[in-house]
């Protein structure tokens, strides 16, 4: 559990971070805009620049592509927009990553530390590894490989950091391992091929740029559990959040795109244990008196009709629902945030598989596969509450990103209607 001054700490990286990614992705965005910007005339990017044209300009997907944007980017400039939304997506999604990257990292879940450096070193360890000619074949295909080998030799120069070949060099290999993780997790990584590449950050590797930051703050010690993810998340939205109630205290309606900044609250340990002790530790009991899973929960509260564990007839009597097996167990979150209770329910079914002599490397796939429910109206939320309990997994499981299995996070949409389908 996360003490008060850890807290603190985070909660100054998490507001830090959020304005400086914004001021960073600001400046990339005024970069790409620019006139004959090199991302426009790049043969590479170039495809990439008029994808984020199409989502400044709000161009349809069914358009053609430069067809559609050369009678709009004739007076474009970076501020005849707002790009505010654009800004505050394309940073927390860096900074969601970013931060997800390190507690691999200090899991040991990463075959090398992708924005950890090793011990004694400031930079990456994934960069250091390629600086000695280690780049993994699987990370990247063979043009990309070879161009860091030639931009860290320095037989090529930069692209996009003209005076810092190893920024691009890093920069490759952010974005492969981003990729590759995502084949296992792509709730929270999706593959980037798209206009939000041109978005990273250029002061990764910086003495105060956000790699700094997040090794400075994410230490083994704060991240010893999952749910430093979701502290976070709450603490990254918490000036958005003061901004909205300010703007309701003058009249303002909350939008619906605010809503999640309003809406997510991090339930404290303590209460979540209570939650699920006196829910799904109560169900169980009251099918399996026997069981010893009450010496575990520090939280329940023994009501009338389990006074006496040694009495089977009077434990049953409140029975209100027959579990006969763990798996019959559907444990639903309807509004699961950051996955926090979700998290703690998994730790409580495995002692309740372990206990009914479950063989350990098949508990993690049963409890995500038919135990688990969570519910969720924020989508960034949503992909946590995934990341967190696949997070959960693999502590158990070391073979569980090869499992392909989900956990099943559904994320509400908004549901509309053309004129024809309501008529």
């Amino acid at each position: 559990m996360i003490d008060k001054q850890t807290n603190t700490r985070l909660k100054r990286f998490a507001q830090d971070a959020r304005r400086y990614l914004i001021d960073q992705v600001n400046t990339k965005l005024s970069e790409v805009l620019a006139p004959d910007s090199d991302a426009a005339t790049y043969e590479k990017t170039k495809p990439l620049y008029n994808a984020l044209l199409k989502e400044v300009l709000g161009v349809r997907d069914g358009e053609s592509g430069e067809a559609a944007l050369k009678p709009k980017t004739s007076h474009l400039t970076p501020n005849t927009y707002n790009l505010t939304p654009i800004a505050e997506r394309v940073a927390y999604t860096w900074f969601n990553r970013l931060t997800a990257l390190r507690y691999m990292d200090l899991k040991h879940f990463n075959p090398v530390g992708i924005v950890s450096p090793q011990a004694g070193d400031t930079q990456p360890q994934i960069l250091a590894e390629a600086k000695l000619g280690m780049v993994d074949s699987s990370l990247l295909g063979p043009s990309d490989r070879d161009r860091i080998l030639g931009l860290l030799s320095g037989t090529l120069q930069s692209t996009y950091h003209k005076d810092d070949a190893q920024s691009e060099a890093y920069r490759i290999l952010l974005l492969g391992s981003c990729n590759r993780i995502g084949r296992s997790l792509p709730f929270l990584f999706k593959p980037i091929k798209d206009w939000m590449e041109l978005l990273l950050p250029d002061d990764l590797l910086g003495e105060h740029g956000i790699l700094a930051m997040i090794q400075e703050v994410m230490t083994e010690e704060s991240c010893q559990d999952v749910e430093v993810i979701g502290w976070l998340y709450q603490y990254y939205i918490s000036e958005k959040k003061d901004e909205v109630f300010a703007h309701v205290k003058k009249g303002k309606k909350v939008q619906s795109a605010e809503i999640p900044a309003v809406t997510q609250l991090f339930t404290p340990h303590w209460i979540v244990k209570y939650m699920v002790q006196n829910s799904l530790g109560r169900l169980w009991l009251q099918n399996h008196p026997n069981s010893s899973l009450q010496d575990k929960m520090e939280y329940f509260v023994l009501a009338e009709t389990v006074a006496s564990l040694d009495n089977i007839n009077t434990l049953q009597k409140g029975v209100t629902a027959r579990v006969f097996t763990p798996e019959e167990i559907k444990f639903c979150d309807p509004c699961c945030g950051s996955g926090h209770i979700l998290t703690y329910a998994f730790d409580l079914l495995y002692d309740i598989y372990s206990e009914e002599g479950y063989d350990p490397i098949d508990i993690p796939r049963l409890i995500i596969s038919k135990n688990l429910y969570g519910i969720e109206i924020d989508e960034r939320a949503a992909e946590l509450a995934a990341f967190a309990l696949s997070m959960k997994a693999r502590e158990k499981d070391r073979q569980w990103f090869s499992r392909g299995i989900d956990p099943q996070i559904c994320c509400l949409e908004n549901i509309s209607f053309t004129n024809d389908e309501i008529e």
